[in-house]
């Protein structure tokens, strides 16, 4: 079972080069995020016409989260990240696919910082902790994908210093995913290859795509009972390089 995690930063924009990405790759579970749609420009006929069942949660302007399936419809469990009712960001969905539950998670960027931003994703880190927990519990088969906006460790950002201040990659933000991990999730990536440098996310400006100046910020974290399963892991790259392309490429993970 492939199962993929792609920031598409815009799906009608960008929806030739998904359709092109699915037909060429042939995941059977994917994460979106940044659709940047609301519900009702989500184009939901062109997914199901190229074979996928779809659930979704949109945001006019920013944000938006989907769950793609190939041949299957996927089974909405939670819609929001629980822990704050007055936050109605479209960031988080879950779902249940093929006997697993996948989500898709946009986590706020956090810029700049100091600042509410920066406080905002915290909280929304540590909520997320808490819901991941419940998983957990439940010893239930679970991959927490998506698009965390955090470059855990120095291994995952090209050498440099320009990005010293930015919310991606402070102490913070990186202790709250190592505390994410911690409870017993398995960095999928990571674990395939332990001292590789993959990136996911090159940025637009400064021709950083060019100088493959990036950062590994998408993540797929497979609870216990699915870690077991797993036999590859890589990131689709020649995906960026393409025209009118997303600045994230695809993230994948096999299952046996």
């Amino acid at each position: 079972m492939k199962i993929a995690t792609f920031n598409i930063n815009n799906i009608n924009r960008r929806l030739p080069n998904l359709l092109a990405w699915l037909r060429a790759a042939k995941p059977e579970i994917v994460a979106l995020q940044e659709l940047k749609a609301s519900d009702r420009e989500f184009p939901r006929a062109a997914i199901e016409k190229a074979g996928y069942g779809a659930v979704w949660r949109g945001q006019k302007t920013w944000n938006g989260v989907a769950i793609l399936a190939r041949n299957a419809e996927p089974v909405l469990t939670r819609d929001r990240l629980p822990g704050d009712a007055d936050d109605i960001e479209a960031r988080y969905i879950e779902a249940a696919v093929r006997g697993i539950i996948v989500t898709s998670i946009y986590l706020p960027n956090g810029n700049p910082q100091p600042g509410p931003k920066f406080d905002y994703k915290l909280d929304w880190f540590a909520r997320l902790k808490r819901h991941a927990k419940t998983f957990l519990k439940q010893d239930l088969p679970v991959v927490l994908a998506g698009d965390y906006n955090v470059a855990p460790t120095a291994l995952d950002i090209y050498p440099t210093r320009s990005w010293d201040k930015d919310a991606l990659i402070q102490p913070k933000s990186r202790a709250a995913f190592a505390s994410l991990i911690t409870q017993g999730w398995c960095d999928a990536i990571r674990e395939l290859h332990p001292e590789k440098r993959i990136y996911t996310f090159w940025d637009y400006k400064r021709n950083r795509w060019p100088r493959d100046a990036g950062l590994r910020l998408d993540h797929l974290l497979l609870s216990p009972m699915l870690a077991p399963r797993l036999i590859k892991a890589s990131v689709d790259k020649k995906v960026r390089g393409e025209d009118r392309a997303s600045d994230h490429a695809p993230a994948w993970i096999v299952l046996k």
